[in-house]
């Protein structure tokens, strides 16, 4: 896969790509990773960027002209190509969307700064997405939550896809509990079923506890997943126990 992403401030995403996982899958040639600043298609001495926003108001609009070429400027390395500009309202990211995402070829990725963009950069766009319901200074921290999200998905960028499969979200629930050694911390023990070498038994235990922590913390997505019978059956037990306490 191939990203572009089109900032201001390229120099934030060298110490993030440039660890991990990330740098494991651009050194793999998994991912390509490539910035461009729109300053450097200003057309004036200043290399000015941004304006004031007609109608008046506080802070300083995103001109769409250097924009406009920047985006103008990547190659298309793929017809499978989508162009997202990352604002506040934008479609809420999500890990379904991620999942749809890492199906292109190539992700160009609009990151905008200072009050916000001349509306008509929007109409360069495929479609826009928000991390949340929250205000950031610029697009720069977004794109990194999209592209660290998009590249788990890549074959070949975790040691084993079953760790993407089983992250929180993957399924519309929240990942179960993780534990390794020693088997007694601070008077906590591992979970007995753990240690039984009983593949199925630890299977249900984990789901059981998915679907435990999904409902205690993130209820709402229980009515987004497809639930079997003995999900079902789960949930009542669990119900039960809290009940209990």
């Amino acid at each position: 896969m191939k990203i572009d992403i089109v900032t201001l401030f390229p120099e934030m995403f060298a110490g993030t790509f440039g660890q991990s996982m990330i740098k494991r899958a651009v050194k793999e040639k998994i991912l390509t990773i490539h910035t461009i600043n729109p300053r450097d298609f200003a057309q004036d001495k200043h290399n000015t960027v941004d304006d004031y926003p007609f109608g008046g108001g506080a802070g300083m609009v995103l001109k769409p002209e250097p924009v406009y070429r920047a985006i103008d400027s990547i190659p298309t390395f793929s017809e499978n190509k989508r162009v997202i500009l990352l604002c506040p309202s934008g479609a809420t990211f999500s890990q379904k969307k991620a999942i749809e995402l890492s199906k292109y070829d190539q992700l160009v990725l609009i990151c905008g700064h200072y009050e916000g963009f001349d509306a008509r950069i929007s109409y360069l766009a495929d479609e826009k997405i928000s991390i949340g319901d929250y205000v950031l200074t610029g697009g720069e921290i977004p794109a990194m939550v999209l592209v660290d999200t998009v590249a788990r998905m890549l074959p070949g960028v975790l040691g084993s896809m079953e760790s993407a499969l089983t992250d929180s979200f993957y399924n519309d629930l929240l990942e179960h509990p993780q534990y390794t050694r020693p088997r007694n911390f601070l008077g906590m023990e591992v979970p007995e079923v753990l240690l039984s070498g009983n593949h199925a038994k630890i299977a249900d235990w984990r789901r059981k506890e998915s679907l435990r922590i999904t409902l205690l913390n993130r209820p709402d997505l229980l009515d987004k997943t497809s639930l079997s019978s003995k999900d079902v059956l789960f949930l009542e037990e669990i119900k039960r126990e809290l009940g209990d306490l």
